[in-house]
Formats: structure tokens, C-alpha cells, sequence
């Protein structure tokens, strides 16, 4: 199978298009809409009255433009563009409190922004939780002339669903003493699930109902319908806002091809294991025996599961209609297999023609991973602080000078040595802060994640770490607390995997790698929604003297201490 040389054809071909690049200019409503997403009535956030919203279909060079009017009638709301690194356009990458305003009900903010690089991509709501509300689909950036070779495609965008709503799950966990959510419900395949019911059942013995299912139900499985003797691509996102999740398809064997947009060196596996934020293509080549069907499978990783399996079926176009998977889902992985989970992670390789990572780093940042209290509320914390973000854009703040704002002060950058990550913190308390690092242009920065024990037992929870504007090198992982001087031996800086989301492990460390090359604001964070929410992330900026020499556009500056100013420019 011939792969895309990155680094020497694909940079080139993006050029050569860009030359003649199209514009792909949407206009899209934001709205809560009734829906069935897991044959329970609930309340979805949706795009055009689509859930999940509408796939964006680009060529890398693309300019993209999206109206984006709020039609919410009492809150505000941005999108993130996940994966696309914003060069140029740090202003359009949809964090709120980051990087833009919300846009207010009944206001239309417009999105534009060039798609640079190939992948498979999805955008979704980063305000508030409005993600966990299904405020997301899918995002296919194609490269000029393809290298894959392969005979059709399919997107399954995988979700988790709660009939809690999303602003009660806000309270409950701002609440003192926290209310947990708990394990979703159900999870989604393309917005489609089954609370009460499932797919599988007549092949159990565990007393579930069979799913029947009426002409447009909106919880009912979409089929993949395929050709034997065929190559298939499954672009593949998590979108979840909790839970880790385990895919795999009956009798068919997956070839890893693409992650986070970038492409690696292929690998076949029974089944992939996928964290909030993380992206794959994997290749399906189907067999010579036409006239069945085979359930594809989704489970939870990483958590106790609480939650059934999401299934669709992949079907043979010769099978009879009325005919229906003969053996039974594969089985998810044990949850708590970790071991199982970082042999997956590790076979990870960049694809022939990428660039290794510069060989030393100018900085090093670790980032501590605790569970914490701020004023008996349960919180996360990076160094002690947890990520509050304000009312005025850090964006702003910076291309304006307001540097009175004590919330751009960093936290620190180095680990205590002192502290043990296996038992429970022994100062509990924490600080609230904008958790925001400053660096300069062009230089290696090495970033260290290392996680720790929760507030009470001897519990460590899986991390996924999203980057906004940049992919970075991941260099290794390792068990137990980082030892400075000597895990850095262990580094991959050979052929390490380009990524933009990757795991942190309980009790262990993530040690990744990039260049500040991209001026501008961008978000680092657990992409774990109620983490977030609580405060586990931070915020890199980097040629802070070129974003002062930006234009941003005023429509994405108007709240907070940035909407005075900008309402008094010009005054005397």
C-alpha cells in the first residue's frame, strides 16, 4: 500500500493547489432541537437542524468561511475547528475566553480560515459544554492526489450521550461537594445509539430487548454497505466527552494508516483503542464472500463501563435485506488492560518522509496532572492551578497590552520533587489562574505530562491531551513519576508519531515535543469535557510581539476588558 511522503510531497501538492485554491463558504444556525439520539427523547444542539452537523468536504488550500449565527436563546457559542492549525488565523480557532468572544444569541460571527494540511478532522462546540450537548461532526480535509489507494470511504464520528442535560451536568459538578454525571448512557455512532435496547440481543443470553427499528427513527444504526474484494477507508473521530472507547469490526482486521492527520507507519490490529480528540484512518479490505453481514462494535476503555456497547453493521450489497449478523459483536477489551492499551499507543511510527524532531529542546515544561479543592469544590489542577478563563479573550489582551490582567502570569514550570504520585495530595488546595506560558518563536519546547493519584483512594485516570495550532512529536511514555535526566534516554527521536491528541496513562508520564512556529493563543488541554470544565488545561502563547501586529477582526474581540477598549479607541 503506498503512502503519502509527507514532509517532501504533500507540502508541495498543497502549494501547487493552493494556487488555485476554491472557496468552501457554508452558512450555518445553531439551534436545540428534540431528537432521538439513543431512541429516548432528548435535547441536541444542531447545525442547520442537522445532528450530528453537517461534514465539511475540503482539499487541502482550501479557504473555508462559515456563517455561524447563534439561534440560542440564551446562551452564547463558538466551534472549534479540531486539528486545523489556524496558521495565520489564530482568531478563527474557536475557543472561547481564548482566542474569541462568544457569539451572543441572534449575532452571526463568521469563520475563515485555509486548511493547510490533509486529514481526518472534526469540529466541535468549545463553550461551556456544549460538546457534551452534540455541538460537533465531522471534518475531511483531502490532499490534492491522494497516495492511499482504496475503493470507498466511510465516517464514523463516535460520541457519548447522557439524558442528564449538559447545564445540569455544569452545576453538578461545580457543586460543593461535586455531583458526579456518572457513565453515559449510551454511546453514538453518527449521532445513533440504543439506551434501551440492543442490536445483538438474539445473539445473547443476557436478557436484553431486541432493537426494532421504524422507517426515519434517528437512533437506527446507518449500514455500511460494502463490495467484496474491496479496499475501504474508515475515517474515524472521538468526539466523546468522557469515555475512551475500543473499536472494532467481526472478522475483518484494521490497517492503521492516518492519526490526528498525519500519516503513519501502516500496522494491522484486531481493533483500535481511540481517546477523546484523537482521529484515525484505517484501512478494511473486505473478503471474497459476499452475502453476509458483521457487527461493528463500540466500547468503553479506560473506565469502569457502565455504558452497552454502540453497534452498526457492516453488510456485504449481496446479503438479503432481512438477514442479520451470525456470530456475535466483538467483545471490548478489559477496561482497565492497560498494559493492552499503551502496546497499542506504542506502535505508533511516523509514515517514511517525515521530519524527525529537532534533537534537543530549548524549554521544558512539566505539567502535574491532581485532582484538587478550591474552597471545598473539587477541581483539576496543572502545578497546583487550575485553568480559569476570564471574560476578555487572552488573544486580546495581548494584542492590546493589557498586561495588568494577572491572569497572564504563568504557573510554574517544574515539578516538585517532594511529591509522590501515588498516594492522595497532602495540601489538597489549589489556585484558580489563566495558566498561560509565553514563549518565544522558534524554539523546541518539551513538554512533560505527569499524572498522579485523585483526592481520595488510589485511583489515576486516562488524560487525552489536545494541542490547539500545532502538531507535535510524541517522544514516549513511561511508568511511574519522570526522572529528569534519565527517561529523556528513552526518547523516540528517530521516527516519532506527529499527533495533536494523545494519551496520558494512570500513574505515568507523556513526554511530547514542538516548535513555537505558529504566532498566537492556543488552548492545551484534557480533552475529558468535565475536566476541562474543571479546570484541567492551559494555555501556550507564543510570538506575542506578532500577535500585537495582527488584525484581528473587532467581531471576535467585543466582551470583556477588550470591548472597552475597543469602544474608546480613537477617543481622547
Amino acid at each position: 500500500m503506498s503512502l503519502v511522503v509527507w514532509w517532501l510531497v504533500t507540502v508541495v501538492l498543497v502549494a501547487v493547489h493552493s494556487a488555485s485554491a476554491r472557496v468552501v463558504e457554508l452558512e450555518w444556525e445553531v439551534e436545540y432541537k428534540f431528537w432521538w439520539p439513543d431512541c429516548k427523547e432528548g435535547i441536541v444542539m444542531a447545525i442547520n437542524g442537522q445532528f450530528p452537523g453537517p461534514t465539511i468536504d475540503a482539499v487541502a488550500g482550501d479557504i473555508v468561511i462559515i456563517h455561524l449565527t447563534n439561534k440560542l436563546s440564551t446562551e452564547g457559542v463558538v466551534i472549534h475547528w479540531h486539528g486545523i492549525r489556524q496558521r495565520g488565523t489564530p482568531w478563527a480557532d474557536g475557543a472561547a475566553g481564548v482566542t474569541q468572544c462568544p457569539i451572543n444569541p441572534g449575532e452571526t460571527f463568521t469563520y475563515n480560515f485555509t486548511v493547510d494540511k490533509p486529514g481526518t478532522h472534526f469540529y466541535h462546540g468549545h463553550y461551556g459544554m456544549q460538546r457534551s450537548a452534540g455541538l460537533y461532526g465531522m471534518m475531511i480535509v483531502r490532499s490534492p492526489k491522494e497516495k492511499l489507494r482504496y475503493d470507498g470511504e466511510f465516517n464514523l464520528l463516535l460520541s457519548d450521550w447522557w439524558h442528564q442535560s449538559t447545564h445540569s451536568q455544569e452545576l453538578a459538578l461545580s457543586s460543593s461537594p461535586m455531583r458526579w454525571i456518572g457513565e453515559p448512557q449510551s454511546l453514538l455512532i453518527n449521532g445513533r445509539g440504543q439506551f434501551n435496547c440492543s442490536q445483538a440481543a438474539y445473539l445473547s443470553n443476557e436478557g436484553k430487548r431486541q432493537c426494532t427499528f421504524r422507517k426515519n427513527d434517528q437512533c437506527a444504526p446507518e449500514t455500511l454497505r460494502v463490495r467484496p474484494n474491496k479496499v475501504y477507508r474508515l475515517r474515524i473521530a472521538s468526539t466523546a466527552a468522557l469515555a475512551s472507547l475500543n473499536l472494532a469490526v467481526e472478522g475483518h482486521k484494521l490497517e492503521v494508516v492516518e492519526a490526528d492527520g498525519n500519516y503513519v507507519a501502516p500496522f494491522t490490529v484486531g481493533d483500535i483503542d481511540i481517546y477523546s480528540g484523537e482521529t484515525y484512518s484505517v484501512l478494511l479490505r473486505t473478503h471474497s464472500f459476499p452475502t453476509k453481514k458483521h457487527f461493528i462494535s463500540v466500547g468503553v476503555r479506560g473506565r469502569k463501563p457502565n455504558t452497552t456497547q454502540a453497534l452498526t453493521v457492516l453488510s456485504y450489497v449481496d446479503a438479503p435485506e432481512s438477514a442479520r449478523p451470525t456470530l456475535p459483536p466483538p467483545v471490548t477489551p478489559r477496561w482497565d488492560d492497560y498494559n493492552r492499551s499503551k502496546s497499542f499507543s506504542n506502535k505508533f511510527f511516523a509514515a517514511k518522509g517525515y521530519p524527525p524532531p529537532p534533537k534537543k529542546s530549548n524549554e521544558q515544561l512539566y505539567l502535574l496532572n491532581t485532582q484538587n479543592l478550591i474552597d471545598g469544590h473539587t477541581k483539576w489542577a496543572i502545578n497546583n492551578v487550575s485553568l480559569s478563563v476570564t471574560a476578555t479573550p487572552y488573544i486580546g489582551s495581548i494584542k492590546y497590552g493589557l498586561n495588568s490582567l494577572s491572569y497572564l502570569n504563568s504557573p510554574a514550570k517544574e515539578l516538585v520533587e517532594s511529591y509522590d504520585i501515588t498516594k492522595p495530595p497532602v495540601n489538597p488546595t489549589a489556585t484558580k489562574s489563566g495558566g498561560i506560558y509565553k514563549f518565544p518563536m522558534g524554539i523546541v519546547v518539551d513538554v512533560i505530562l505527569q499524572n498522579a493519584n485523585v483526592l481520595k483512594g488510589k485511583i489515576s485516570e486516562i488524560h487525552p491531551w489536545h494541542l490547539h495550532g500545532h502538531d507535535f512529536w510524541v517522544l514516549g511514555y513511561g511508568d511511574g513519576k519522570f526522572r529528569h535526566g534519565v527517561d529523556e534516554k528513552r526518547y523516540n527521536l528517530k521516527n516519532p508519531p506527529l499527533r495533536n491528541t494523545v494519551a496520558l496513562y494512570p500513574f505515568g508520564w507523556t513526554a511530547l515535543r514542538y516548535v513555537t512556529d505558529n504566532p498566537g493563543v492556543w488552548f492545551f488541554h484534557c480533552h475529558i469535557e468535565p475536566h476541562l470544565h474543571m479546570g484541567m488545561g492551559v494555555v501556550f502563547a507564543e510570538g506575542v510581539e506578532q500577535i500585537a501586529k495582527m488584525d484581528v477582526p473587532d467581531e471576535a474581540l467585543g466582551c470583556g476588558l477588550t470591548r472597552k477598549w475597543l469602544m474608546n479607541r480613537g477617543r481622547n
